[in-house]
């Protein structure tokens, strides 16, 4: 469920690309960003529930096995890879 419509989303890309930012503005604001996205995956997911690893590419499903502080180990084809949480998607259940 987002809060943000994908239109307020536009516009808020559209800012930041109008707003004539310096670099460090925008590394402060692509930090805030990631951090954010870390705490509401560790937030959404417990060991045990079946996640989306997204990629540039792709989503590849997985089983959380562990969490840490800022990685999750998932098992995903067999093998366990660690990932880091703003990689993980949890699976909406229908």
């Amino acid at each position: 469920m987002s809060i943000v419509s994908n239109k307020e989303l536009d516009n808020i890309k559209s800012a930041i690309s109008k707003g004539h930012f310096n670099l460090d503005q925008l590394n402060d604001l692509r930090q805030f960003i990631v951090s954010v996205s870390v705490s509401n995956a560790k937030s959404q997911i417990k060991v045990g529930d079946s996640v989306y690893v997204v990629q540039k590419t792709k989503k590849t499903l997985g089983v959380v096995t562990d969490i840490k502080i800022k990685k999750a180990i998932v098992r995903m084809n067999g093998s366990m890879y660690n990932v880091p949480l703003s990689m993980i998607e949890p699976v909406e259940e229908l």
